[in-house]
C-alpha cells in the first residue's frame, strides 16, 4: 500500500493480559476505535508500544494481527529500533514479510553514532528494502540529531520519504519546508506541538494521546486542514493537559491509564515498567478525570470541505 505520509498516525500501545501475554482482544478493540475515528495510519512498536520489551515473535504477531484488522484501509507502519545495521536490515525484511506498508526507523540504539555513521546506517537499511521509510528524528530522547545536511544525503534514496519531527524546535518545520519543499514529508512527533506544527506546514501527526482519544485527535487535524482553526484550537486547548501526559518518562503508564478511562485499553505494562501508584497516580488520574468531565462536543469532522 502506498503511504501518503499525512494525517493522524497513532503510535499504538501494546496490550498485555494479567499474565504478561499479548492481549490481542483489547488490542483489536483499540485499533478498531482508531479506524472508526478516521486515523490515517497505524505505527507499531514505538516507545508507546513498549517495543524494547517485546520478543521478536511478539513484534511479528502484532504486525500480522494489525494488518489483518485494518484490511488495507490504512497503512501499517512498523518501527525499527535496533543496535546494529544487520539487525535493522533483518527487522525491515521481517516487517515486509508480515505485511507492513512502511517503516519508521530510529538511529542506532545505545551507540551514539556520528553523522557519517548515522547516514550510513539509514542508507544501508533503506537500500535493503522497497518499503517507504520515515526517519524518526528525536535528539532529546535518543541523543542523535539528523540535521538538514544529513537529510540532504539521505533523500538521494527514493524510499526515504518522511521525518517524524521530534526535535522540539518548531522552527524546524519551516527549515525542512524551505530546504526540501514536499520532498520530505513532516509528521510532528510531539503531542504538545502538534497543532502548531500543522499550522506551520507539517503534513501529519504521529500521536500518543490518540490512543485514548482518537476522535478528538483526528478532529483537530481535519478541522485545521479545512481552515476551521478556531474550532481546532478550542479542542486543542481542552486537550493540552492530557497531551502533556505524553511528554513524560512515564508516558506509557499515563496513556494506558487514559485508555482505561475511555474504555479502549488496559493498564497492564511490562516490567521493568510498573503501574503508577501513590501521588503520581492521583495526579494523572485527576488530569484524565477533568478531561473527561470537560470533554468537548465535536463537530462533524469527517469529509469536511476546505474553506475558501
Amino acid at each position: 500500500m502506498k503511504i501518503d505520509w499525512k494525517g493522524v498516525m497513532p503510535a499504538v500501545t501494546t496490550k498485555f493480559n494479567n499474565d504478561d501475554t499479548l492481549d490481542l482482544k483489547m488490542f483489536e478493540v483499540n485499533i478498531k476505535a482508531q479506524l472508526a475515528a478516521g486515523v490515517h495510519g497505524v505505527i507499531l512498536g514505538g516507545t508507546l508500544g513498549e517495543a524494547s520489551t517485546l520478543s521478536d515473535d511478539e513484534k511479528r504477531i502484532l504486525t500480522r494481527v494489525t494488518v489483518n484488522i485494518v484490511n488495507n484501509k490504512i497503512p501499517v507502519i512498523t518501527n525499527i529500533a535496533e543496535q546494529t545495521t544487520k539487525g535493522a536490515i533483518l527487522a525491515a525484511q521481517k516487517a515486509k514479510e508480515d505485511g507492513a506498508s512502511g517503516l519508521m526507523i530510529l538511529p542506532p540504539m545505545r551507540y551514539k553514532a556520528g553523522d557519517r555513521e548515522t547516514i550510513a546506517y539509514f542508507k544501508e537499511v533503506a537500500k535493503s528494502t522497497t518499503l517507504p521509510i520515515m526517519v524518526y528524528n528525536n535528539p532529546i530522547d535518543y541523543k542523535i540529531e539528523v540535521t538538514m545536511d544529513m537529510f540532504e544525503e539521505l533523500i538521494s534514496l527514493d524510499n526515504i520519504q518522511a521525518v517524524k519531527e521530534s526535535t522540539r524546535d518548531i522552527s524546524n518545520v519551516t527549515r525542512i519546508k524551505n530546504r526540501f519543499a514536499d520532498r520530505l514529508k513532516i509528521l510532528c512527533g510531539v503531542d504538545t506541538l502538534a497543532l502548531e506544527s500543522l499550522l506551520m506546514g507539517a503534513h501529519g501527526w504521529v500521536a500518543g494521546l490518540v490512543d485514548a482519544f482518537p476522535k478528538e485527535t483526528v478532529a483537530i487535524y481535519e478541522l485545521q486542514k479545512a481552515g476551521r482553526i478556531k474550532e481546532a484550537l478550542k479542542i486543542y486547548r481542552w486537550f493540552l493537559p492530557l497531551l502533556e501526559l505524553d511528554i513524560n518518562p512515564k508516558l506509557v503508564q499515563n496513556i494506558k491509564l487514559a485508555e482505561v478511562a475511555t474504555g479502549i485499553g488496559t493498564e497492564n505494562v511490562r516490567a521493568p515498567r510498573l503501574p503508577l501508584v501513590g501521588e503520581e497516580r492521583k495526579k494523572v488520574v485527576a488530569i484524565i478525570e477533568h478531561g473527561l468531565k470537560t470533554r468537548p462536543k465535536l463537530p462533524e469532522y469527517k469529509n469536511i470541505a476546505l474553506t475558501s
